[in-house]
């Protein structure tokens, strides 16, 4: 039982302080109810499954209900989930109806011999698996709505600019001043189970004021999350482009088949879109042993996890280097 482990994580970004109590509360909440999962004998594919929900379910995360709005004003999802011990991999992109969008992906994997549906077809086989339906004015929240009006006239690199580069003196986060809205983390999980398996899942509703039909790196199998027995599990937050450009996830594993351990990999890999493309974002990453890391490069990231060689303590954050530890109930 001490195998098991579980990582969430909110999204990085410049969280503003205003949400860090409702962003910590979030990923805590998470955690436990994907760790319970392990607990009770779960698989970590359910875990992860059951912890992308919680947060889905949780109007402070950008994912499910609370996602952003693109430049018409409409909500356009994304989700990934991939299991480690035969790379089953299952992902939708574009959904707007689907009160679940990791339960649909993972539907995708279980139930059909595609990896991604998107759009129309994909919320048309949300139906036909009879998955819970949400119409727009459940998922979408003030925050979006005012966030939308924001970045509207200015544009999706404007929102980029100001959600993700860190700002010379940052020191984490934005002070409650600061207009930026909070509905920008995309959420994710990884997990490793009592039989060795590891799984990851990740869920968006993407950047505000995106073209119509954009799709970042989330659902994109190696770069919004990989899953690998042989190796270990990560999911990925940041800017979705930039992500997808370098792989994220599938560097981060590739770096650990190397040789180094959770945390070197995430922060090497992470160093190297910073260096290349000037990309920011963040990763959790569990590996095969029960090791785990998490490592960003925006002044914030919203993370929790349980397990391990910690056992039932819980260990969260959100500022660069903060390890804050609790029990677990």
């Amino acid at each position: 039982m001490d195998s098991i482990v579980i990582v969430v994580h909110g999204g990085a970004w410049a969280i503003p302080d205003s949400i860090v109590d409702a962003t910590r509360s979030g990923v805590k909440e998470a955690a436990r109810r994907g760790h319970e999962v392990l607990r009770n004998g779960g698989s970590a594919l359910d875990a992860v499954q059951a912890a992308v929900m919680t947060l889905e379910d949780d109007p402070a995360f950008n994912a499910g209900r609370g996602s952003t709005l693109n430049c018409n004003g409409e909500i356009e999802m994304d989700a990934l989930i991939m299991e480690g011990l035969h790379l089953g991999a299952g992902s939708v992109a574009a959904v707007r109806d689907i009160a679940h969008p990791i339960a649909l992906a993972r539907s995708v994997m279980e139930k059909t011999n595609h990896t991604m549906l998107v759009g129309r077809g994909a919320s048309e086989f949300g139906r036909e698996m009879n998955l819970s339906l949400s119409a727009t004015d459940r998922l979408l929240t003030n925050d979006a709505e005012k966030e939308f009006e924001r970045f509207k006239g200015s544009g999706y690199d404007r929102a980029v600019e100001e959600l993700f580069v860190p700002k010379q003196g940052d020191e984490g986060g934005v002070g409650d001043g600061n207009p930026v809205q909070h509905d920008h983390e995309t959420v994710g999980a990884v997990a490793l189970d009592a039989h060795g398996n590891v799984a990851c899942a990740t869920s968006t509703g993407g950047i505000s004021v995106k073209r119509p039909g954009r799709v970042g790196d989330s659902p994109i199998v190696g770069a919004g999350g990989y899953a690998d027995n042989e190796v270990g599990a990560v999911s990925c937050t940041g800017h979705g482009e930039c992500i997808t450009r370098v792989c994220l996830a599938h560097r981060i594993v590739n770096f650990m088949n190397a040789g180094l351990g959770p945390e070197a990999a995430a922060e090497q890999a992470l160093g190297f879109m910073s260096e290349r493309i000037q990309g920011f974002g963040g990763a959790i990453v569990v590996d095969r042993s029960g090791n785990t890391a998490r490592a960003f490069t925006t002044p914030r990231m919203a993370w929790a996890s349980l397990g391990g060689a910690t056992g039932d303590q819980l260990h969260h954050g959100i500022n660069p280097g903060e390890d804050i530890v609790e029990p677990r109930l």
